[in-house]
């Protein structure tokens, strides 16, 4: 009986094997293809003569804001650029830290708030949305505190929104990692999108499921972000740069996704204990925001990039050659995605690539803590205690 029963539970581990090795596989391939095909943010060949407004949200950013400022100063080919940036009620010296960046540059607007966010709103969202109201310009960018510019970057964006004819251009920044904890996991964000979705069909697409943007860097024609509402229309929304696309592709307006590691960086976490925050404030909300969405998530996952390697090492034969085809094809997706914010891999991109598993299993962790932190009430971000919705 024994005997009996082993051919079956053999082939269901080289089943399983088979399976997430090919998961891989196909996530390597997408991944190869955005790395031929997406396009990178690059110097415009012309300067942008339409006003551009530049807007900067700011909270508790004391530190971190006076480098975005001197970027934003330093920027060429815009002769028609403002800037105006809101200290979103910080409990630290960031106003005082924009005045002083700022050097009385006349294009350079302050704003301050001292009251919380409205019912219903996220503080993020409230802050954009007070911004949008106080500039009149037909590209509007926001651009968060933590990001790093070239000197070209906002001629760059403006121009691609324009030559894409898009109402909303996203160029991906670099995300840089100081820590072990950020290395691990921050290169999944890029990785998410570039090993699942090929990025130059979903960019001539209006499938709002199709849409990848990044708060950390947007770029608007301004009227199609009025006529949908602007931050209103994702007040509630803790992911409001993702679904401010998918409302834009809703009313008919297309969004394009630009790699931008040339022109644009940033270390959004700069401990392990922010980065644990940051995303606990978030990661509930992904997979339609429920458990039983997370959980099927979870077992791909798994089977991808867990159940690979662990026949890799443990395994014989054909399974053993099929864990190492899918722990390889996982390290090279994950290298794939990382060249198209960096361009280039280093040693450190290695590093932070070979533990892949690892990196998966810590994002599922996030994800499972920000599940049970929304659950008991107890989501917060930069000393604000956040609702159920995220508020």
């Amino acid at each position: 009986m024994e005997i009996g029963q082993a051919e079956p539970l053999s082939s269901v581990r080289r089943g399983a094997v088979r399976a997430g090795a090919g998961i891989s596989v196909a996530g390597a391939v997408i991944a190869l293809g955005n790395r031929i095909t997406v396009r990178q943010l690059t110097n415009a060949a012309t300067g942008v003569i339409e006003p551009v407004a530049v807007c900067v949200p700011a909270r508790n950013e004391a530190a971190r804001l006076p480098g975005l400022i001197a970027d934003l100063r330093a920027q060429r080919g815009v002769a028609r650029m403002s800037v105006v940036i809101l200290d979103d009620a910080s409990g630290d010296d960031t106003f005082a830290a924009a005045v002083e960046a700022a050097g009385g540059d006349p294009r350079i607007t302050l704003l301050r708030n001292d009251a919380e966010p409205p019912s219903g709103w996220t503080g993020k969202a409230a802050a954009c949305a007070r911004l949008a109201e106080s500039v009149v310009a037909p590209v509007l960018v926001f651009v968060d505190a933590d990001v790093r510019l070239a000197p070209g970057a906002i001629a760059a964006a403006v121009t691609e929104l324009r030559k894409r004819r898009v109402a909303l251009i996203s160029p991906w920044p670099l995300q840089r990692a100081g820590s072990l904890a950020e290395a691990l996991v921050q290169p999944l964000l890029a990785w998410s999108w570039a090993a699942t979705l090929p990025i130059a069909l979903a960019n001539r697409s209006l499938r709002p499921s199709t849409s990848v943007a990044c708060g950390q860097f947007l770029v608007f024609d301004t009227a199609a972000y009025r006529a949908v509402g602007g931050h209103a229309a994702v007040a509630a929304s803790v992911t409001e740069d993702l679904d401010i696309a998918r409302t834009l592709r809703r009313a008919g307006h297309p969004t394009a996704l630009i790699a931008a590691g040339r022109m644009a960086s940033t270390r959004m976490y700069e401990s392990t204990a922010e980065l644990e925050a940051g995303y606990t404030r978030w990661l509930w909300s992904a997979y339609g925001g429920t458990v039983a969405g997370g959980a099927a998530v979870g077992t791909l996952a798994a089977l991808a990039y867990w159940v690979p390697p662990v026949a890799a090492l443990g395994g014989r034969g054909a399974v053993r050659r099929a864990g190492v085809l899918g722990y390889a094809a996982a390290v090279t997706g994950r290298l794939l995605a990382r060249s198209l914010e960096t361009r280039r891999i280093g040693s450190t991109d290695v590093l932070a690539a070979l533990p892949h598993p690892l990196s998966v299993a810590a994002y599922l962790l996030l994800w499972a803590r920000s599940q049970r932190a929304r659950q008991r009430g107890l989501l917060r971000w930069k000393g604000r205690v956040l609702d159920f919705d995220g508020r």
